[in-house]
């Protein structure tokens, strides 16, 4: 035990789980933690769970005033001060920590074991608030599907996986490769790693771009060979294509366990360029649906937990994007409040529970280079009072030969419109909702052009639209601003000459010719990409009929942007996106353990029998 600025911290506790692995756990306690009259005083608690150090340095914690990312020791210390117990605990088989790690699978027992161990200590009241950033929300989430003694309040940040199969492992049945590049850096980073020279060796010796440049892998023959733990819950999840009970878990859903979670306030905070988009959306329209206490959902112009910068890869969203300068606070101080609202009944005017939701809404900035430069989208902060936002209804754009995205439905039958996907020469991700991919991809808006150095981009600054494998539909110019803000979906009808292949969508803002841009600026708004082979709703495995049409539904992420007036709407249609998720052999072969590539002629149909289009959820003027 030591005394640090008052306060009394308690290193490395050892909390004991069911299965008798022990956790190490800090606990930080307000400046007067001494017994009065005999009696231990008792504060509410607030815990974060991570994987990465409960002392280590977070990059999601950095501020305008302090823009190097803050150790969790000084985030617990500050909270610590405003009259909380903290708890900081390293994940199983992470840091000081014992027992093996096994990726997400061991948080909801450990979470629910951690605050049952809470409940019993003096300086507890009852009441235990949980908080952090990405893995440390799906700890959170993982834990509350128990419905643990005292969880009273959840800060849910960029996480809490509502269903990993739909997003954050995989997406549209495709394998998102984050968690590869994830994997490695962290096997990097083990406890096991650090006592054992050789498999650090062989670890640091992994060049990453040549093993993304040379599938397939196998156990074995893996980025990850060196960390067989690693590798082994990696190709668990690559392998399990299909939406079976695996996915239903603990841990990696909460779609089977709303029932469970306790009717507790919850705030859920995500960015439009983060991975868990869709799982914000889904946890607070299921929390919603089944709590009496108030949920809140703020979403911002972010890349992954990085909420106190205004730009998001090579676009600027302005001043009043930065958290600080919106809420007028930085971000220790905003949970401080929420938790000071749900745990300690200190009403506070920034969380209205008749508009509950917060949302950046993209767009109508010069669209000009600023200094840095970036392309200048600006926006604005608008508040609603529920999902979807009153006042947005679907409209359908349909795709035309020639190119058209259009209102009109298509008024003949024709031949549709084909490509060659080549699953050796993949359509490239740039930027996105990505997270976790480095050096490999970065996250955010970007000009959908080609870069040298970029991975798997070849031509310079070729538009992606000029490439053969991709189809592109665009309006006009338009005449007025259009907001979308809400979920997107595509509707297509298409075939392939093969037995199974991806189709990717991607929704484009495409700003006009400017000084700054010459050749205007094609910023992405959301993607989405669906497996064929899972098209049935259910996730239920089903292989194609070569030259058979289908109708396929592709989800996109939701969004928030205003088009505005001169600007155009597109639509680009591939069969990949790739390092952002695994390309697709077509050859039908088992996920994660292909052994060939084959090329398809894929074909996307536009025509009044096979109507393919876009669903944007449009905001009516009052």
């Amino acid at each position: 035990m030591t005394q640090n600025q008052e306060l009394t911290i308690l290193a490395d506790v050892m909390v004991k789980m069911r299965d008798e692995v022990k956790l190490a756990t800090d606990i930080y306690l307000p400046c007067d933690s001494r017994q009065q009259n005999g009696q231990q005083k008792s504060w509410p608690v607030l815990m974060e769970r991570t994987p990465y150090n409960k002392r280590g340095l977070n990059r999601a914690e950095r501020s305008l005033a302090e823009p190097d990312a803050r150790t969790r020791t000084s985030i617990a210390k500050e909270f610590a001060q405003k009259g909380y117990v903290v708890v900081m605990q390293d994940c199983r088989g992470r840091y000081a920590s014992e027992g093996s790690f096994s990726k997400y699978l061991s948080e909801a027992e450990d979470g629910y074991d951690t605050m049952v161990w809470l409940m019993e200590q003096p300086w507890c009241n009852g009441k235990i608030g949980t908080f952090g950033v990405s893995y440390g929300a799906h700890t959170q989430m993982a834990a509350a599907c128990l419905n643990p003694p005292g969880l009273a309040a959840i800060f849910l940040d960029s996480g809490g996986f509502s269903s990993a199969y739909h997003g954050g492992i995989r997406r549209g049945g495709a394998f998102e490769l984050k968690q590869v590049t994830w994997a490695h850096k962290h096997a990097l980073l083990s406890p096991e790693t650090k006592c054992n020279p050789e498999r650090e060796a062989a670890l640091r010796s992994v060049n990453i771009e040549d093993w993304f440049k040379n599938m397939p892998w196998r156990p074995g023959h893996s980025p990850l060979s060196a960390a067989p733990e690693y590798e082994d819950y990696l190709f668990e999840q690559w392998r399990q294509g299909e939406y079976s009970d695996y996915w239903k878990q603990l841990g990696i859903s909460a779609l089977n366990h709303y029932g469970h979670i306790p009717d507790i306030p919850v705030m859920i905070m995500n960015s439009w360029y983060d991975p868990y988009v869709g799982t914000s959306i889904t946890n607070y329209r299921g929390l919603r649906d089944k709590n009496k206490q108030s949920i809140y959902l703020t979403m911002g112009p972010w890349t992954h937990g990085q909420r106190s910068v205004s730009h998001a890869g090579d676009v600027d969203f302005g001043d009043g994007a930065v958290f600080e300068n919106h809420f007028d606070m930085s971000y220790v101080e905003y949970r401080s409040a929420w938790f000071d609202q749900a745990l300690k009944g200190k009403s506070s005017p920034l969380f209205d529970e008749r508009k509950p939701i917060s949302l950046f809404v993209m767009g109508g900035g010069s669209g000009d280079a600023n200094g840095e430069g970036r392309l200048t989208q600006g926006g604005a902060w608008q508040l609603f009072s529920d999902w979807p936002v009153a006042g947005t209804e679907p409209e359908a754009l349909y795709f035309h030969k020639g190119g058209e995205l259009r209102a009109q439905y298509p008024a003949s039958n024709e031949d549709g419109l084909s490509y060659t996907y080549n699953p050796r020469q993949p359509t490239p991700t740039i930027g996105g909702a990505v997270t976790s991919g480095e050096p490999l991809m970065f996250g955010g808006a970007f000009d959908q052009r080609e870069k040298n150095g970029q991975f798997g981009c070849g031509t310079e600054s070729r538009d992606l639209r000029e490439r053969s494998d991709v189809l592109s539909f665009e309006t006009a110019a338009l005449d007025t601003d259009v907001a979308v803000i809400g979920d997107v979906k595509a509707v297509l009808w298409i075939s392939s000459d093969c037995v199974d292949t991806d189709f990717t969508v991607k929704l484009l803002d495409i700003h006009p010719s400017s000084p700054s841009y010459p050749d205007g600026f094609a910023m992405n708004i959301c993607d989405g990409i669906l497996r064929v082979r899972y098209r049935n709703q259910g996730g239920d495995s089903e292989l194609m009929r070569p030259g058979t049409i289908y109708k396929i539904e592709v989800d996109l992420p939701a969004t928030g942007n205003l088009f505005k007036k001169g600007h155009r709407i597109r639509v680009d249609i591939a069969s990949s996106s790739f390092p952002q998720f695994d390309f697709n052999p077509n050859t039908g072969e088992p996920e994660g353990a292909w052994e060939d590539v084959i090329s398809a002629k894929n074909t996307v149909y536009v025509d009044a029998e096979h109507p393919s289009h876009i669903l944007l959820p449009l905001m009516k003027e009052s």
